[in-house]
């Protein structure tokens, strides 16, 4: 599930000043979607890029501007309506305006809809049977009627729960272990709307079970082309990439965080290994080290198994002398890399990190080991002999 947050900037938040610095804050946080009133369309469109859902229509409140003629990227139905409870509900749901105005409506359509009690629950439930994105505000309510509409509502919409603060995402997003798909966050403060952010790609990480494999041999060989990655991020002390001449089995190699007497730190590098060598991508898939260019997304991951995403910002190759190392693992199965012999290149054992010059064998080193073989950088059920 792909996670994402909106971040709420109507005529409610208070003037053009008001709505243009929220604004401002979400789209320099990594916000995925502003929702503002019809009028302000092409004003956001002026101030970045960001996909832009309007409230629209002849019944939304119009205070300082004429309607746009720029049509939103999604289109939402429910203000000054039922779904804000400006207009009460029908006794009949086939007799509802906003769901008439919702299945006329072209395009990738929003409905939303204030929880007041179980006929708006009611209400966003026959909503989300026409509307692509189903945004609920709860009222005097926490978890209950979220865990509601997340166990019936299916797969025909995007459920997207209001939130106030970062926390309150957090707990959307984790509700019933399958969570909201999205989250509308009202709030002015930036580092809010950050904290938001950053629980958002919290909830899109993976965690991985890393192991210990014990070190069988490890020898020099000749020169071979070594690739360093620099990402656009700071890398911590304890985080680094999976690197590994085979697929199934990847090593942790540090970030270049620890100071040298010889060389400054680099904490935004790894040493990797050879051309020929697979580094772990986000989302489960591997490229050649060879591969790798500025712009692209490679993962990054912590002794713990925790993962984030960088940048890439270039990758250097060089011509340098190298070490092999193998390492056994419980199963029997061996698995094998090509790292630089040098004093900073540095892996993760059960000791502590552990320059490669220093290791021995019989040594426990951290990977990443999964049973599959690789196609092109995705999984496959296919049997394949790597040595």
């Amino acid at each position: 599930m792909t996670r994402s947050v909106w971040l709420k900037a109507d005529d409610s938040v208070g003037d053009w000043d008001a709505r243009r610095a929220r604004i401002t804050a979400g789209l320099e946080a990594g916000v995925d979607v502003v929702l503002v009133d019809e009028r302000d369309i092409e004003r956001v469109r002026e101030l970045g890029q960001v996909t832009v859902a309007a409230f629209t229509g002849d019944d939304v409140h119009v205070m300082d501007a004429e309607p746009s003629e720029v049509d939103p990227d999604i289109t939402v139905v429910g203000k000054d309506g039922e779904g804000d409870a400006t207009v009460d509900l029908p006794s009949d749901f086939s007799g509802s305006a906003d769901l008439t105005t919702l299945r006329r409506t072209e395009g990738t359509t929003g409905a939303y809809v204030r929880i007041l009690d179980k006929e708006y629950e009611t209400l966003a439930q026959e909503a989300a049977k026409d509307a692509d994105y189903t945004i609920v505000i709860g009222e005097d309510w926490n978890i209950i009627p979220l865990e509601n509409l997340i166990a019936r509502i299916g797969e025909e919409t995007d459920l997207v729960a209001g939130v106030r603060t970062a926390e309150e995402a957090r707990t959307a997003f984790e509700t019933l272990e399958l969570g909201a798909d999205a989250v509308l966050l009202d709030s002015d403060s930036p580092d809010e709307i950050r904290r938001t952010v950053e629980v958002r790609d919290e909830a899109e990480r993976e965690s991985l079970s890393l192991e210990y494999a014990t070190v069988t041999a490890i020898e020099q060989t000749g020169s071979a082309d070594r690739v360093c990655v620099d990402t656009g991020s700071m890398l911590d002390h304890d985080e680094g990439m999976l690197v590994g001449s085979m697929a199934r089995g990847l090593f942790f190699v540090h970030a270049e965080t620890a100071e040298s007497p010889y060389v400054a730190s680099r904490p935004f590098r790894v040493n990797a290994g050879a051309v020929h060598a697979y580094v772990r991508t986000p989302g489960g898939g591997t490229k050649y080290l060879a591969e790798l260019k500025s712009g692209d997304e490679v993962q990054v991951v912590d002794t713990q198994g925790h993962t984030r995403e960088a940048i890439v910002g270039r990758c250097k190759i060089e011509k340098r002398p190298m070490f092999r190392v193998e390492a056994e693992l419980e199963n029997g199965d061996r698995v094998e890399t090509l790292l630089q012999n040098a004093e900073t290149i540095k892996v993760a054992t059960e000791t502590g990190r552990k320059a490669v010059t220093d290791l021995e064998v019989g040594d426990e080193v951290l990977l990443y080991y999964e049973d599959t073989a690789r196609h092109f950088g995705e999984a496959v059920e296919e049997s394949i002999i790597e040595k």
